[in-house]
């Protein structure tokens, strides 16, 4: 199979939807897939997993690097257990746990009633160990060097909360979200609403917008020659935007950066399609709604 099979350019751009195991870093799922790809060919990851998360992964590939923002602004779902009755530093079991003495254990009523709280446009305090930077530095190393870190709350959207089991002191929840969600932040929020405490015991993401777990494949299986089979088209990271077909000499225009004299939605990005399908630009409308900006030019 070659690129031009999977709707990317010559000069290998795209999309991998990838399941993360447990135990390594995001960043070691990326330096797998650039160890595969042509010199001077970049790649990065829309959206970290800690070492004990598993689960979608995106990586964008070349000049689909500059889509990550789109990738990021997905809603996410997540498969999470929690271990009520303990507290944790890190607020997973990663973290040095300490178990609550002789903790309540609250009803399901209690606990579904706290969650509900939860759900909507909120503010959340960040874990102290983040990769969220304080004056130039990872929170999670200052943490680590024993400085108090403090964290600002942050906005964040919380699509749902659903209860998939709970049979103390475990409970299994399937949870949607928008991007900076921290889970681990909700596990210690529930814990201390219900005075029990609570730490999160494992995370699985499955699903980043159209990215499914049930469709990823395992960085493990990657190869130079699987590598061309699983990579999908760069348009696979914008699926909500109108899509504007350019003619040959509208395309050479785009790749040149200059403006476009076309009918579009007005105030809003725009994918800009090459006349063999793949996506070259996105371009940003102007409020009239017939001039568009190239911004973010692929190629």
């Amino acid at each position: 199979m070659s690129l031009a099979d999977v709707g990317v350019g010559p000069e290998l751009s795209g999309i991998l939807n990838l399941d993360k195991p447990p135990g390594v870093t995001s960043r070691d799922v990326v330096n797998r897939v650039v160890r595969l790809l042509p010199r001077k060919v970049k790649a990065g990851h829309a959206g970290t997993l800690d070492p004990l998360a598993t689960g979608v992964l995106v990586v964008c590939v070349g000049s689909a690097t500059r889509l990550i923002e789109f990738v990021q602004r997905m809603g996410k779902t997540y498969r999470s257990t929690f271990r009520l009755g303990a507290r944790s530093d890190t607020h997973d079991v990663d973290g040095t746990v300490v178990a609550t003495a002789d903790p309540r254990v609250p009803s399901l009523d209690e606990i579904e009633a706290v969650l509900a709280s939860q759900v909507g446009e909120i503010l959340q305090h960040p874990p102290s160990f983040s990769a969220l930077k304080v004056e130039g530095r990872r929170a999670y190393e200052l943490a680590r060097a024993g400085e108090a870190v403090e964290l600002a709350p942050r906005p964040v959207r919380i699509d749902a909360i659903r209860i998939l089991d709970y049979t103390w002191p475990r409970l299994d929840l399937e949870i949607d979200c928008g991007s900076g969600t921290y889970i681990r932040s909700i596990a210690r929020d529930l814990g201390e609403t219900l005075g029990c405490g609570a730490v999160m015991e494992t995370l699985a993401r499955t699903r980043i917008g159209v990215f499914a777990q049930a469709d990823a494949v395992a960085p493990a299986d990657l190869d130079r020659g699987t590598l061309f089979e699983t990579i999908r088209p760069a348009l696979d990271a914008v699926p909500d935007l109108p899509r504007l077909p350019l003619d040959e000499e509208n395309l050479a225009d785009v790749l040149l950066g200059r403006k476009l004299n076309l009918d579009a939605p007005p105030a809003c990005d725009v994918a800009l399609i090459a006349p063999d399908g793949r996506l070259v630009a996105i371009g940003e409308v102007a409020p009239d709604g017939h001039i568009i900006q190239p911004r973010k030019v692929l190629g």
